[in-house]
């Protein structure tokens, strides 16, 4: 046997994107693993179960002796096919079990006797997340942010995606961070958000960004929340805010909300997507009825209806122009305004698009922008 490697060298995997093999139950992954892992499981959650109820009654070498007699035969040539497979498409990939120990031992002892050499985390997944929650916390001594506001449909993610030193929390957390912010595919668990922004920071620093932009999000992005101490030190950076016109707003949000919206909702759902996407629409009414009171409420309703049998008749879209700009008028806007009069010692800028990335040229002394 040659000799099994170890690395904590957790700032190298994040800085190369590097994949990595995640040994644990599907049950452990689906709960939260590290960006660019897969899952190909020692012992299944079957197994894993079996294995569990072994060791409470007869101990830890019944469990194990139970384990290799699960695994065994063409079971274990199964998977230890996968992970050399694995590793010959991705010759640079690591390889971890919860804690670095037994599990993720064995599957690297495994593809060694099959003539694969793969390096394994040391500590495992409970180190590498001690890592990067860490450097969540302590990013707060490395960088300056600036928070990018606005009322809804200003253009603040298109904004982002056109500056390299920002984050964009709410493609992080698959979310566009309002009532109607839903997607068709899930958010994900709170802990894969933890671990995509980590990532994100520690990339972004090693860069030498000195200042992060990110969108003004307040403490949460949907269902996730942000980490608390990195949310407090958000919330009294800078904030510099994005005026775009009525107009434009209106289409941008069109653009989102109804444009992409559909085209992945007709993805996922085929035929059926317009009654999907129209009762995801509905729901999210419901949700701020209480907020914009019952005659509004009703009124938000008719203009959407209205559009939808429109859409219906004639294929037409423009008249969920007019139920955009309602909710603009009535629900958006006096919510964020009234958020953003909070905060009003905070502003250091206001301006359009244009203005905005010349302010930020000029307060970042030039540091690279998109």
């Amino acid at each position: 046997m040659s000799n099994l490697i170890l690395s904590s060298d957790f700032t190298s995997i994040v800085l190369n994107n590097t994949p990595l093999i995640d040994v644990r139950a599907p049950i452990e992954f689906v709960k939260g693993a590290f960006p660019h892992a897969v899952n190909f499981p020692l012992i299944n959650d079957e197994e894993r179960h079996l294995i569990g109820i072994k060791y409470k009654q007869e101990g830890n070498a019944e469990a194990v002796k139970l384990g290799h007699k699960l695994v065994s035969g063409e079971v274990k040539r199964e998977r230890v096919q996968a992970w050399n497979d694995f590793l010959e498409a991705n010759p640079h990939a690591k390889l971890y079990c919860f804690r670095g120990g037994q599990r993720s031992k064995i599957a690297q002892e495994w593809m060694d006797e099959s003539g694969a050499e793969i390096v394994r985390l040391k500590g495992g997944y409970k180190a590498f997340r001690n890592y990067l929650m860490q450097a969540i916390e302590e990013s707060p001594t490395r960088f300056e942010p600036l928070i990018l506001g606005g009322r809804t449909g200003s253009g603040k993610t298109l904004f982002l995606k056109n500056i390299k030193n920002s984050i964009d929390l709410e493609a992080l957390a698959n979310h566009r961070g309002s009532s109607f912010g839903r997607k068709t595919t899930p958010q994900p668990t709170q802990i894969n958000f933890e671990n995509a922004l980590a990532y994100d920071l520690i990339q972004k620093l090693e860069k030498g960004f000195k200042n992060l932009l990110f969108e003004d999000e307040g403490k949460f992005v949907g269902s996730l929340y942000i980490p608390k101490t990195f949310a407090a030190y958000l919330s009294e950076a800078p904030l510099i805010i994005l005026e775009t016109a009525d107009e434009e707003r209106v289409q941008i949000t069109f653009d989102e909300y109804i444009l992409s919206a559909q085209e992945s909702y007709k993805t996922l759902f085929k035929e059926a997507y317009l009654r999907e996407w129209k009762s995801d629409i509905e729901s999210a009414m419901q949700r701020i009825s209480r907020r914009i009171g019952t005659q509004r409420y009703k009124i938000v309703c008719d203009l959407f209806e209205n559009a939808f049998q429109e859409q219906i008749a004639s294929g037409g879209l423009e008249a969920y122009k007019e139920w955009i700009a309602y909710l603009l008028k009535e629900y958006y806007d006096p919510m964020y305004d009234y958020q953003i009069l909070k905060h009003s010692q905070r502003i250091v800028f206001r301006g359009t698009d244009e203005e905005v990335r010349s302010y930020l040229k000029t307060r970042l002394n030039q540091e690279p922008l998109a």
